[in-house]
């Protein structure tokens, strides 16, 4: 798990563990999990339904607590036995960018108020939201499409979009969950084509869970989770 060129890495999951119920009705959904990811990298999180992927996801996204463990997140310890941090939903909008199997814009508002919303809510104020939000829709090749609603979009049209929103707050981490199980295989590589190039220009750490054989060959490593544990490493 240890990547030579960087010291430091943006993820740090150490023994965690994470169960649902007591006694009889116990789901231990993460058994001891240590997970380390760098700048730079693109990780894929693999496993069979009700391995525990998408708890981890939602674990370092700081949206499940964990039962037990310690992580470390962009160099800041934000779990330890408990939450260190009182405001949850600052830390992620500092830290995380989530992306989706589906897009979840907003079918009210276009592309740019799509992106732009995200930088309200941080505090920006409407122009430099409209202004960074434009330039984001560009980097990810889609700024020919910024006044289109979501519903005119096409479907790698609307996960740029959705990316692009993931991105608005330059989050070094970024989270992702199927992103690409409803695109086709061009699509689907496009999508992985621009997150290797969030990972590797801003530095980024990019964590997808995946069945989509198709993008496996994008990963620097493939990490295997069965029953709550974390079992395989490759790539």
């Amino acid at each position: 798990m240890n990547n030579p060129g960087q010291d430091t890495p943006l993820v740090h999951v150490r023994d965690v563990s994470k169960h649902f119920g007591e006694g009889d009705t116990r789901v231990d959904a993460l058994r001891d999990v240590s997970l380390e990811v760098y700048p730079g990298q693109v990780i894929a999180l693999l496993g069979p339904s009700g391995s525990g992927k998408t708890t981890l996801l939602n674990v370092i996204g700081c949206i499940t607590e964990p039962s037990s463990g310690w992580v470390n997140l962009d160099g800041e310890v934000v779990y330890d036995g408990r939450w260190l941090r009182d405001d949850l939903r600052k830390l992620r909008l500092e830290k995380i960018g989530f992306i989706f199997q589906f897009h979840n814009l907003l079918p009210f508002l276009n592309s740019t108020d799509n992106v732009a919303v995200v930088l309200s809510l941080a505090g920006f104020d409407a122009a430099e939201s409209q202004r960074r939000a434009v330039e984001l829709l560009d980097y990810l090749e889609v700024g020919h499409r910024k006044h289109a609603m979501p519903a005119k979009l096409s479907g790698g049209e609307a996960q740029r979009v959705a990316i692009a929103r993931a991105l608005a707050n330059r989050p070094r981490i970024i989270l992702a969950d199927e992103p690409t199980a409803a695109l086709d295989s061009q699509r689907a590589g496009i999508v992985m084509d621009l997150l290797r190039k969030v990972a590797e220009e801003q530095e980024a750490a990019v964590l997808a869970v995946t069945h989509d054989e198709k993008i496996f060959n994008r990963f620097d490593h493939i990490f295997h989770l069965r029953d709550g544990r974390l079992e395989v490493e490759s790539g």
